[in-house]
């Protein structure tokens, strides 16, 4: 009887010790690396934590977040795509092609996950869409994609149905840096086909938004559209403000320019994006392998109209646009 309790007594110590033990060690505590072009936090970075903390992420708990702005300068993105692998961190979160490329370029190992690359097959970042085959999966923004430029221009011709000439806002810096300028040619078949001339309007900076714009409107460009550069998205204030000095009509990528104040954006909702991307790192820090994970597509396209600023350059938005319109700024 003796030797029973004597067993028992030690089965429930051993119970005690095992449970202590286990709660004296500390939560896992993951990290993830973040390579963004911008030089400060944007709305979807915020976006981005929101969503972590919805998924039971606590930044200085069981979360760290290793932030990398490497501001349109290939040479730090790719000093800080190194740092972030010597980090060994868990994840890499980049938004566009360049930072997925830089992050590619440093390990195979490490999880890439991307919001918005253009055509990742067609780079040559996955081996297919359904299944991406090695350690870099995420969403396409499509935004290279002929189909949509076909419906931004149709867009275009609908607001302005004298336009013959279409100015078309670039970085050709970022083209070099990529390899890449399929959007550009997708610009131009499109246009093509509608019977639009196309004007390259290039620029290398921040100050060269206002000459550009000078230059389109001195060669008869009746409408810009850009490609998505960061160099532009970081800089959408000012090129909306010298779109409206010049009185240009632009038609814009993502409502990011639209609250800027643009006149009018059509695609792919990049706080949407942003958020699903999350629940890709959100999966891969649970266990599931990159290899195995298809790329997302957009599911939300939004169409924005600025009525304000149509009012301000003397542009009048046909009444069947603006009943189509997700949303306009009065």
């Amino acid at each position: 009887m003796k030797t029973k309790i004597v067993t028992v007594a030690i089965a429930i110590l051993s119970l005690i010790f095992v449970c202590a033990t286990e709660a004296q060690q500390p939560a896992k505590v993951f990290r993830i690396g973040i390579l963004s072009a911008r030089a400060g936090l944007e709305p979807r970075d915020e976006v981005l934590r929101q969503r972590l903390r919805e998924l039971g992420y606590a930044e200085g708990k069981n979360l760290t977040i290793e932030w990398r702005f490497w501001d349109n300068k290939p040479d730090l993105l790719n000093q800080y795509a190194t740092e972030l692998v010597r980090l060994k961190v868990d994840v890499i979160h980049g938004n566009n092609t360049a930072t997925i490329q830089a992050a590619k370029k440093v390990t195979t190992t490490i999880p890439i996950v991307m919001t918005a690359a253009t055509d990742p097959v067609e780079s040559g970042l996955v081996a297919s869409e359904e299944r991406p085959g090695g350690n870099i999966t995420g969403l396409t923004s499509a935004s290279a994609s002929s189909a949509l430029y076909q419906k931004r221009l149709e867009l275009l011709k609908e607001v302005i149905p004298q336009l013959s000439r279409l100015g078309v806002l670039m970085d050709p810096s970022y083209i070099t840096l990529t390899g890449r300028n399929e959007s550009f040619k997708a610009v131009q078949a499109v246009a093509g086909s509608l019977g639009l001339n196309v004007q390259s309007l290039e620029v290398r900076g921040a100050n060269d938004f206002e000459s550009a714009f000078q230059a389109a409107t001195k060669a008869g460009s009746q409408a810009v559209i850009h490609l998505g550069h960061p160099l532009i998205s970081n800089n959408r204030r000012q090129v909306a403000d010298a779109a409206l000095k010049n009185r240009m009509p632009v038609l814009y990528a993502d409502t990011q320019f639209t609250d800027a104040g643009g006149l009018m954006s059509f695609g792919a909702e990049p706080l949407d994006l942003m958020r699903r991307a999350v629940d890709y790192i959100d999966k891969i820090l649970k266990g599931a392998k990159p290899a195995d994970m298809p790329i997302g597509q957009p599911t939300k396209f939004e169409l924005v109209i600025n009525a304000k600023v149509a009012q301000q350059i003397g542009l009048t938005i046909p009444q069947s646009v603006l009943y189509r319109a997700d949303r306009v700024i009065r």
